[in-house]
C-alpha cells in the first residue's frame, strides 16, 4: 500500500465549498469555465477526486487556502431574497454583508416577504445540523395576522392544519402576543421548518399573514440587532446552539 491511499479523496467542487471559497454550485461553474487548476493542471470536472490534505487548488491563478470557520447572525429585512444571486435581479442577503468576508451560506431560508434572524456560515456541516428536521431545534416567530385570534385558533395550529395541497402542518406552540382592533400578533414556535410552513398553515385556515419575523433559533435571540445588520456569533452563543442541538438529538 502506498502512502497516497491514506488520503481521503473528495470531489473538487465539494472541496472548494468546504474550504470556504464559494458555494458548491458556484465552484462547479468555475471548474467548467476552466478557471480552476488542480496541481498546476486545468481541471473541468467538478467531481475530479482531490486529496485535500496535499493537493494544490488554484482559482484564476491564486492558491485557495482554507478559511477559518465563520458564524454570523443577520437581521434579514423584508423584500430581500435568501440566495447568493437572483435571476430576477432582486436584492439578496449578500448585499447586507461587508466586502472581504469569507464566503458564507445561509442556514435555511426566510422567504422574500419574511424578516428576522438568519444564520450564515462557511461551516457547512454545522449549518446542515442547525437546519435538519431531525435536530428539532425550535424556531420562534412573531406573526401578525389580519383579524382577531383566540385560544381556539392556537389549538387548531398546534393540532394540525390541512393545507390547500393536502399536507398537514402544525406548530409546536402558539400564543397571543398582543392584539389591536383589527389584527393580532402571535408567537409561533416550530420544531421543523417546511417550505413556507407558517404562511401555508394560515392560508389553510383562510387567514392573511401581514408580517412574519423570526426572533429566535433555539436559545439564540435576535435581540436588538438592527435590520440589515449582522454580527459574528459570540463564543457563548455558538456554544449554546451546539448544546441545544445535542440535547434535542438525544431526545
Amino acid at each position: 500500500m502506498t502512502r497516497d491511499t491514506n488520503f481521503r479523496r473528495v470531489g473538487l467542487a465539494r472541496v472548494l465549498s468546504k474550504l470556504g471559497y464559494c458555494s458548491r454550485s458556484r465552484a462547479s461553474a468555475l471548474i467548467r469555465e476552466g478557471r480552476v487548476r488542480l496541481n498546476g493542471l486545468p481541471q473541468r470536472d467538478p467531481e475530479a477526486p482531490v486529496r485535500p490534505e496535499r493537493d494544490r487548488i488554484e482559482v484564476d491563478g491564486r492558491a485557495v487556502q482554507a478559511q477559518g470557520p465563520v458564524w454570523l447572525m443577520l437581521n434579514k429585512p423584508r423584500g430581500v431574497v435568501t440566495s447568493a444571486s437572483d435571476e430576477k435581479g432582486r436584492e439578496t442577503v449578500y448585499g447586507c454583508l461587508a466586502p472581504g468576508l469569507p464566503w458564507v451560506a445561509p442556514v435555511g431560508r426566510l422567504d422574500k416577504a419574511s424578516e428576522g434572524l438568519l444564520l450564515l456560515t462557511n461551516d457547512s456541516e454545522w449549518g446542515a445540523r442547525i437546519a435538519a428536521p431531525e435536530t428539532h431545534l425550535d424556531k420562534t416567530y412573531h406573526v401578525q395576522i389580519a383579524g382577531l385570534a383566540d385560544d381556539a385558533l392556537a389549538e387548531k395550529l398546534e393540532g394540525g392544519v390541512r393545507t390547500h395541497g393536502g399536507e398537514v402542518l402544525r406548530a409546536k406552540r402558539v400564543r397571543i402576543l398582543r392584539q389591536g382592533q383589527r389584527n393580532t400578533w402571535l408567537v409561533v414556535v416550530l420544531d421543523e421548518g417546511r417550505n413556507r410552513h407558517i404562511r401555508r398553515m394560515f392560508e389553510g385556515l383562510g387567514i392573511e399573514v401581514l408580517r412574519l419575523a423570526r426572533v429566535a433559533i433555539g436559545p439564540l435571540l435576535l435581540g436588538d440587532l438592527a435590520k440589515g445588520c449582522y454580527r459574528p456569533l459570540a463564543a457563548e452563543e455558538k456554544r449554546m446552539l451546539d448544546d441545544a442541538m445535542r440535547k434535542d438529538t438525544a431526545r
